[in-house]
Order: structure tokens, then C-alpha cells, then sequence
């Protein structure tokens, strides 16, 4: 299945929500479940993002759909990148 690393940024009313409820990053990530995604490892990062969750999904469509649906809820912002693993990448250049 494809990965995708979603690089989060909270917005205040993200941090206010978080700080009153911290258990809603995993319900967060059981809704991502339900739009056909896999959270496969969530980190909290200190920098310019708040997360790095390295998600699976079955294709590009799902998960701009999870960055679009999580987005419009107006509590965070979201980069996402395709990823490859390295053997699949070297593998690719021979």
C-alpha cells in the first residue's frame, strides 16, 4: 500500500482542543481509519510542524481526501508527501 508522511501544523483552536482533550489525536487518527487509511507511526515534533504521522493509504485519492477532510475542520493544516522505501527507490534506478 502507497505511504504518505502528513506533516501537521495545529491551529490555535487545534492546540485549545488538544490541551483540553488530548486523547482527540487518536480519535483523530481511528476517523482516518474510517476514510480507508492506516496511521502506521505518529510522532509530536517540536519546530515547524506539531506531527509527523507516516500514513498508508490505497491511493493518492484516499489520502488527499484525509488531508482535505481533516484540513476543512479548520484545527490544523497539512502538508502531505508520497513516500517510497529505500530499497523500493534504489531498486527503481537500476
Amino acid at each position: 500500500m502507497p505511504t504518505y508522511i502528513l506533516l501537521s501544523r495545529v491551529t490555535d483552536e487545534g492546540a485549545e482542543t488538544i490541551k483540553r482533550n488530548p486523547e482527540r489525536i487518536r480519535e483523530v487518527n481511528d476517523e482516518i481509519e474510517q476514510f480507508g487509511a492506516h496511521v502506521v507511526h505518529q510522532y509530536a515534533t517540536v519546530g515547524a510542524y506539531d506531527f509527523v504521522s507516516v500514513v498508508e493509504a490505497p491511493d493518492l485519492s484516499s489520502i488527499l481526501r484525509v488531508s482535505v477532510e481533516l484540513g476543512a475542520r479548520g484545527s490544523v493544516k497539512i502538508q502531505t508527501l508520497s513516500a517510497m522505501p529505500i530499497d523500493d527507490f534504489i531498486a527503481s534506478l537500476k
